[in-house]
């Protein structure tokens, strides 16, 4: 049995709910909002981010409908940033598909993304808790922000880890803190359990995004972009960071300054990958997912260690990290 298998064990019935309440609130009559749902739908993923939910609900309680409203929300926000980022990324992929931009074209996958916030927040508004509400509503502008935030780098001449953090924290780690605290609070867990829950669900975002950056450096498997693609697309991530760092080439450091600017070329990417590797950034990098995951297992509330929930939490680490903790 694969590890996501077991992950999903203790909630199979209500993953279960959630997957018909999410593709019941994707039908449509108009056609051409209907090519790009059914699109979107087909693209599922591993719904990482809906498992959480649940799982922060099952650890304190149980899940209710207002829980199923909020995953089918979260992801819905979630779904809808991608296409919005892929307009503006200019991207024609999205996890081994064409974008929406792509299938159809810019304008229509701006609307499409509009539909999706207002359905989210629709959602929001079913599970009858206006802090989700809340929750909801400012997690889409801290999206917005973080996105913002990386845009804004582009023009900086310096490069920092603290940089670097801010950005994944509000691009990425938001969003899996926001899914642990609404399952918590609409499970009816205390103010102590939902900060437990909110401060592990942050954790393992941060770890989630660091692992994703780490998968650039990767050509032994199929991860869905090549090597180095993070640099093709003007992005530095921590491993490329703490390397130009640590090592203060002057020279690395001006080819990474040109990576910001979409201005470096192939061979430059190139060889600044291999920098990244030979001064040791995939391991600085390993070492600090690794640190955070443990934090993120600190988090979990008090379960019997051989609780069936506090497992699926500790196994969903693990997926996340790539490894066990």
């Amino acid at each position: 049995m694969d590890k996501l298998t077991e992950i999903r064990r203790p909630i199979e019935a209500e993953l279960k709910a959630y997957r018909e309440l999410f593709e019941g609130t994707l039908t449509t009559e108009n056609p051409l909002l209907r090519v790009a749902l059914n699109h979107l739908l087909q693209r599922q993923g591993k719904m990482m981010r809906p498992i959480l939910v649940l799982l922060a609900a099952r650890s304190v309680g149980r899940v209710n409908e207002a829980v199923l409203h909020a995953a089918v929300s979260l992801e819905l926000l979630h779904t809808a940033s991608l296409v919005h980022d892929d307009v503006v990324d200019e991207s024609d992929r999205r996890r081994g598909q064409k974008s929406v931009n792509a299938l159809l074209d810019n304008k229509v996958a701006v609307l499409v993304g509009d539909f999706l916030l207002s359905k989210a927040l629709y959602h929001a508004a079913q599970t009858g808790s206006g802090r989700v509400v809340t929750w909801v509503s400012e997690l889409g502008q801290t999206l917005s922000d973080g996105e913002l935030l990386q845009l804004a780098n582009i023009d900086k001449t310096s490069i920092s880890e603290e940089d670097y953090f801010e950005v994944i924290r509000k691009k990425t780690a938001s969003l899996f803190e926001t899914c642990a605290k609404c399952g918590a609070m609409l499970a009816g867990a205390g103010e102590g359990d939902i900060r437990r829950l909110r401060e592990f669900g942050e954790c393992v975002g941060m770890c989630f995004q660091m692992r994703d950056d780490l998968l650039d450096y990767d050509n032994q498997h199929d991860t869905g972009k090549p090597s180095g693609n993070d640099m093709r697309e003007g992005k530095l991530t921590l491993p490329v960071i703490h390397a130009l760092l640590e090592a203060g080439n002057s020279e690395m450091t001006e080819v990474a300054l040109k990576v910001r600017r979409a201005e470096a070329t192939g061979e430059e990417i190139d060889a600044l990958v291999r920098f990244t590797i030979d001064e040791g950034g995939l391991v600085y990098t390993m070492k600090n997912i690794d640190k955070m995951a443990y934090n993120s297992i600190a988090m979990i509330p008090s379960l019997e260690s051989d609780s069936p929930v506090a497992d699926a939490l500790r196994k969903y680490v693990a997926f996340v990290v790539g490894r066990d903790v």
